[in-house]
């Protein structure tokens, strides 16, 4: 049998799914009873940004020096061009880069 479909790890993406699912509507059903003030609203607004310093925090940290280098010109990118795609792609060509030329681990 393929090792990818055996009973055990279909029940562990069936629980994992389910539960994913179950955070998301629960979420959705709790903001139900939220009254939505200003503060609020600000920050919902700021949720997806601190989600994403938050994963991308600890490698930073662990990265090395290539990888603060390639997430500052992705910072760059984003203040001056304001666009989020642009700024992923330039992250991973500067650390491509500088990997290819033999930088870091």
């Amino acid at each position: 049998m393929n090792e990818f479909l055996r009973g055990d790890m279909m029940i562990a993406f069936a629980v994992m799914t389910a539960v994913t699912v179950a955070s998301r509507l629960g979420g959705y059903w709790l903001m139900g009873y939220v009254h939505v003030t200003p503060r609020v609203r600000r920050m919902l607004d700021a949720l997806p940004g601190s989600i994403i310093v938050a994963a991308a925090l600890p490698v930073a940290v662990n990265g090395g020096p290539v990888v603060m280098f390639a997430i500052v010109a992705a910072m760059l990118v984003t203040i001056i061009r304001r666009n989020d795609f642009i700024a992923v792609i330039t992250g991973m060509a500067v650390a491509a880069a500088a990997r290819a030329m033999g930088f870091g681990g």
